[in-house]
């Protein structure tokens, strides 16, 4: 494991436990500021076509009229950059003064149009100046320089219009469309990212242009953390403009799977004080990504610590990869096991067979056996509750100290013990002992014991406002005392509305499980929903920081003005014939722009390459292009058939 040092670390945030949002350079978008001390700004992007004057109007007014304060419309072609100025004046006409972004890809000339007709204009400098054959080439020094002469070249004329007219502009990567010259010196990394980035920024601060946003995105959680972290470390080192940052990750998907690895990057993110524009990318209606992204930001409007947590002067996580912590391992958690669930019936009046359905447990009458499905908890904390009846092989039980004692004798039973108690010496499992422990209730003394003990398995809560990084401290002091324990992250909510839940625990708990913190989590939700929600947004939250792998993963993009088929239902359609593929990758893109690059690392992909017709990927290959729309699902069956990934639906098990 790479260590680093704390002010290594700070160089992308100004402290790892203590909230203090990153200070940044004051960004003009129309009459709506960005960054400094203006609050987290929250912004979508059209799915009308842009050559629909009246459809685009009706559409930014409704994202408007939720709660958006920049709204993108895509203009690929020069003849979409001029109608963004149809749009803009009937916009005005109807008293909307929205800042609008022109989204472009590929075309100078349609981004030096619009620069000249909107507030903003987002350019991907993977695709802006370059073309991308995933070719691998040998780039001399002086041959390397003469790309960026010619990307120079080509920017600097849209650099000027901005000058002029007052534009601002978002330098944005996204992984998986970075250019073959970055690929082949840097690799698809969140380096490359970065370094694609900067080449275009050293440009803009030679022609004095700072009216600039930075973003950097990518479908993979993890991957876009450690890319925005990097980026501000760079930015610090080269003393660059502290530039604001937009933040979200692409093409998240639809539903609670969207909404929680959008949680989980921008979430992880924000609780370090980085973030001042947000977009959650939902392959959904525009204005229903508007109130996700205001949830997220709300949490920071007056964050402090209600507990002082200790600073830390030593940081043993390297922030800019993935190295998962090294623990003992006790039964089935810790050391190589993936992170175990452990889910929360402490609260039930009854447990019976059928209270188990939700946590993914089947009972089956007539075989007199129980069916396990893919995201079935590990274990039950069942507080002072008891069961009487036989529970399935593959879980476990947790109970308060006092009751497992008249229960001790029962297979697969466990104490869950208080830190105070179990440092006192109280009677224990010889096989496995749940010690619940706050940051206070660390010292010396517990974490020797918990050192000489092979049956200890640490569940961590927090009671602070400031609770992500309270147990990000915890973590460190037990690393800093060579404490190899492991640890179960337990968060407890209350009277949350079921979105929400799975907005909080996905940032609280996705924080640490991205840093390689966690061999399992712990929701205890009390009026937050059912318990089948719950459960399942536990799987969800190590599905989406890909620390545990349940169930099948749609990389499918929010849809826009260029995309080529009903996103929405299409996705809904793969779903369906697909969801029960754990494991596979499939992504689902709305038009070539958004494929095969920003499919990144799917295994399958599925892109409108023209009206009525969709091509084909294995990986990022073309398998078959033109294929007719109607076809066109049935055909990625084949070709996932083809490739070896199919499995056929278990009898009686549906996917939908």
């Amino acid at each position: 494991m790479i260590h680093t040092t704390i002010d290594q670390a700070r160089k992308y945030c100004n402290s790892l436990v203590n909230y203090s949002r990153r200070k940044t350079r004051v960004v003009n978008i129309g009459d709506v500021p960005l960054g400094g001390d203006n609050p987290i700004r929250v912004q979508s992007m059209t799915t009308v076509d842009t050559m629909d004057t009246m459809g685009s109007v009706e559409q930014v007014i409704r994202m408007v009229d939720a709660g958006c304060e920049y709204v993108r419309i895509t203009a690929p072609s020069i003849k979409e950059a001029q109608n963004l100025e149809n749009i803009k004046k009937e916009l005005r006409e109807r008293g909307y003064t929205v800042p609008l972004i022109a989204d472009i890809h590929f075309t100078p000339n349609a981004a030096e149009l619009a620069a000249r007709l909107v507030e903003k204009v987002r350019i991907n400098p993977g695709n802006y100046a370059d073309k991308k054959r995933f070719e691998e080439i040998e780039y001399t020094d002086a041959a390397y320089q003469a790309e960026l002469d010619r990307i120079r070249e080509k920017f600097t004329p849209l650099v000027k219009i901005c000058k002029e007219y007052g534009t601002a502009m978002r330098i944005g990567t996204n992984h998986g469309s970075l250019s073959d010259r970055i690929m082949s010196r840097y690799g698809d990394t969140p380096l490359g990212m970065v370094e694609s980035a900067l080449e275009f920024l050293r440009i803009a601060e030679d022609l004095q242009f700072y009216n600039i946003v930075l973003s950097m995105k990518s479908s993979n959680p993890q991957v876009m953390v450690q890319a925005y972290r990097l980026l501000v470390q760079k930015l610090n080192e080269e003393n660059f403009q502290p530039y604001p940052l937009h933040l979200g990750v692409t093409e998240a998907g639809d539903g609670e799977d969207g909404r929680i690895k959008s949680s989980v990057g921008i979430g992880t993110l924000l609780e370090d004080g980085l973030g001042d524009t947000i977009r959650v990318s939902l392959t959904e209606e525009p204005e229903a990504e508007v109130p996700v992204a205001q949830d997220l930001a709300r949490r920071y409007d007056h964050r402090k610590a209600s507990i002082v947590i200790p600073e830390i002067n030593h940081y043993p996580i390297d922030p800019f990869s993935y190295t998962r912590r090294h623990t003992d391992e006790v039964m089935n958690i810790g050391g190589h096991n993936v992170p175990r669930v452990m889910a929360d019936f402490s609260m039930k009046e009854k447990i019976t067979p059928a209270s188990l359905f939700a946590l993914g447990y089947h009972y089956s009458v007539p075989l007199d056996k129980w069916n396990i499905a893919d995201m079935a908890c590990d274990y039950i904390f069942l507080g002072d509750n008891t069961i009487d009846f036989e529970i399935p092989g593959t879980l476990g039980l947790a109970q308060n100290h006092t009751t497992w004692l008249t229960q001790k004798n029962k297979p697969r039973v466990y104490p869950f013990i208080p830190a105070k108690d179990y440092y006192k010496g109280v009677e224990q499992s010889d096989k496995l002992n749940f010690v619940y422990a706050c940051l206070a209730d660390v010292n010396e003394g517990l974490i020797e014991k918990l050192n000489a003990d092979t049956t200890a398995v640490l569940v961590i809560d927090t009671y602070n406002d400031h609770g992500m990084p309270e147990q990000r401290r915890l973590f460190v002091e037990l690393m800093e005392h060579k404490c190899e324990v492991p640890v179960i992250i337990g968060r407890a909510y209350r009277d949350l509305k079921s979105e929400l839940l799975q907005l909080y625990a996905a940032t609280d708990m996705g924080g640490l499980l991205i840093d390689g913190l966690g061999d399992g989590v712990f929701i205890a939700a009390e009026n937050c929903g059912s318990d089948k929600m719950v459960n399942e947004t536990a799987f969800n939250i190590l599905q989406a920081t890909r620390t545990r792998i349940s169930k099948t993963e749609y990389i499918s993009c929010p849809s826009c003005g260029r995309t080529l088929f009903d996103l929405q239902e299409t996705t809904a359609k793969i779903r369906s014939r697909t969801s029960h593929l754990k494991g596979v990758k499939i992504g689902i893109m709305g038009c070539i722009v958004n494929g095969p690059g920003e499919m990144a690392d799917a295994d399958y992909g599925y892109v409108g390459s023209g009206p009525g017709r969709i091509t084909l990927y294995k990986g990022k290959e073309v398998v078959k292009r033109n294929v007719p729309t109607p076809q066109a699902v049935d055909e990625l069956i084949n070709l996932i058939k083809d490739g070896g990934d199919w499995i056929e639906v278990p009898s009686g098990i549906s996917t939908v």
